[in-house]
């Protein structure tokens, strides 16, 4: 099915298409749980703009979404936006207090809350906030409610929305033409690893134009199942999670628990996805915990990785159990939001598995550049995608990188109500500073080195990059993560060890202090002999306790150096 193209770039535009289009397929899902078609979730979404509206919402209102993934995220994110509202996705893992600053920051009219997280905005005064909405049944909050009432007042909330059906109209848009596509769409509050919370405004155009440029990487249709295992809150999932599939007539089918190995992989076998979107450290856990030890455990097959031809034999037969387990459909294992090990890249290369590589951020909506599983290189992230307009600004004379910068239509208008830090960022021709070093190869591959912000300066002037460092570390399998940084004019390293490689290797009695600080300059030792002499780390600490993560699973790093 070749579907119609939109005649703006609106989300409105889309949802209005869509529904017609692909009526009778599933849109969104769950995966032990009831379906709605695109018919039904056009009606939805319109009954529940229509409730918006009854309550005041009028164009440019700013109204929060704070929810675990659930079709309900899907339809309150619509609703919002065609009604000429400002959708505002908060991240459920968001301490109450930031979760407060965001709504007081943004000025949010109103907030879809699900039952589980109501007790982060319960107590909070926020002068703004006029409506609570429960997201499992859309029905509106009273002020004076309190959680052991919320049973009652879903029952009742059923009730009225219920009297809406049938009598909502459908809902126009409130702007058109080029105003529409350059309305306010969302503003996505970002928790990056420099600890400062700023937020991204994205517009209708943005984010289809960015869902659009993604699929010249990966295309989707009518046929194609994706089962969301990020956050919806964040731009990566929203944007080609959400916005894209609907764009083409895709089923997402969404988790009712946190997507552990315990409850993924039995919805992958039901569901079958054929495109998944994941970050790096679900693939690398599941090579650490499940294939890497195969090889590495009998003698026999440790030795046999070492020749070429046989490892890549090996491999392809690990890469064909490995697609059994994510349901034996997939035709694209899509990777984004941080950096991926090299030895799982070249696992994953070498066993043919299907994984497409993309590179972005919140403040482009997210994707800029990327590649097809066909066509990726390795520890390239891609190419540009059309519309992008890439350079390298000041770079090395010897090596080629410098600070990447960005100009294209999926590029954010700003931060909200920070015209300094968006100054600093976006210059008055439109391009953006990523703070992400970079360089290109001949056939246009883009490869990143770091952030110029983590960047160190050796003591003759090298750039040192402790990415590098740090993914050196992570292959070895007695480490499951590392952090690299200057301590003193030296070198440190943090690393959180594999627990469950090392009790399998020592006594209870041996895995003493004075084993594991062996166990440490052993590792120092041997990254050592890896790296570049001017990149060699001078001390190794324990880090007990895994490092505190962005929604992307990138270290937040302002928190230990």
């Amino acid at each position: 099915m070749i579907s119609s193209p939109l005649k703006t770039k609106t989300l409105q535009a889309l949802l209005k298409r869509s529904a017609t289009e692909y009526a009778d397929r599933v849109s969104l899902a769950e995966v032990d749980g009831p379906a709605l078609t695109y018919a039904e979730w056009g009606q939805r979404v319109s009954e529940v703009a229509e409730c918006l509206r009854q309550n005041g919402i009028v164009a440019d209102d700013r109204v929060a979404i704070l929810s675990e993934n659930k079709p309900h995220w899907g339809v309150a994110f619509f609703a919002i936006t065609t009604r000429g509202a400002v959708a505002v996705p908060i991240l459920p893992d968001f301490h109450p207090t930031e979760i407060q600053h965001i709504l007081r920051h943004s000025g949010a009219k109103a907030i879809f809350v699900s039952e589980k997280l109501y007790g982060k905005i319960e107590d909070a005064a926020i002068d703004s906030l006029q409506s609570v909405f429960l997201i499992e049944d859309f029905s509106l909050l009273p002020q004076s409610a309190r959680k052991d009432k919320l049973s009652g007042i879903l029952q009742e909330g059923s009730k009225e929305l219920a009297k809406l059906k049938g009598a909502a109209r459908k809902i126009t848009s409130l702007l058109s033409g080029d105003d529409a596509e350059d309305a306010l769409a969302s503003i996505i509050y970002t928790s990056g690893t420099t600890g400062s919370s700023k937020g991204v405004m994205l517009t209708h155009k943005n984010l289809i134009y960015d869902a659009l440029a993604t699929f010249t990487i990966v295309d989707l249709g009518p046929e194609d199942r994706m089962v969301s295992m990020l956050p919806l809150s964040h731009a990566y999932e929203c944007t080609l999670g959400l916005v894209a599939p609907l764009m083409k007539g895709s089923a997402v089918y969404y988790l009712d628990k946190p997507p552990t190995a315990r409850v993924l992989l039995p919805a992958l076998q039901k569901v079958k996805p054929t495109v998944l979107l994941t970050v790096p450290l679900v693939i690398e856990k599941i090579y650490k915990n499940r294939i890497q030890p195969t090889f590495k455990k009998k003698l026999l097959l440790r030795g046999l990785t070492k020749i070429p031809v046989i490892r890549k034999r090996l491999y392809k037969a690990a890469g064909r159990k490995l697609l059994a387990s994510f349901g034996g459909a997939l035709r694209s294992y899509c990777i984004g939001g941080a950096s991926l090990c090299p030895e799982v890249e070249l696992f994953l290369r070498e066993a043919g598995f299907p994984y497409a590589i993309g590179y972005g951020l919140t403040e482009t909506s997210p994707l800029i550049s990327g590649t097809g599983p066909e066509n990726t290189a390795y520890r390239a992230a891609g190419k540009p995608l059309p519309g992008v307009e890439m350079r390298i600004d000041g770079p090395n004379p010897k090596t080629g990188e410098g600070e990447i910068l960005v100009r294209g239509p999926m590029v954010m208008k700003g931060y909200y109500q920070d015209a300094k830090r968006t100054e600093e960022v976006l210059d008055k021709d439109g391009w953006f500073r990523t703070g992400d070093l970079g360089v290109f190869d001949k056939q246009g591959y883009l490869y990143i080195k770091g952030r110029s912000k983590n960047m160190i300066l050796g003591p003759n002037g090298e750039n040192i990059y402790p990415e590098e460092i740090e993914s050196a570390l992570n292959e070895m399998e007695e480490v499951v993560e590392s952090l690299v940084y200057l301590r003193d004019g030296k070198l440190t390293a943090k690393v959180c060890l594999n627990y469950e490689v090392l009790d399998s290797r020592f006594s209870a009695q041996k895995l003493n202090p004075d084993r594991i600080e062996a166990l440490l300059e052993e590792l120092r030792q041997t990254v050592n002999q890896n790296v570049s002499s001017f990149c060699r780390i001078n001390r190794i600490l324990e880090q007990p306790e895994p490092f505190e993560k962005t929604p992307t699973q990138k270290i937040k790093r302002y928190l230990y150096v």
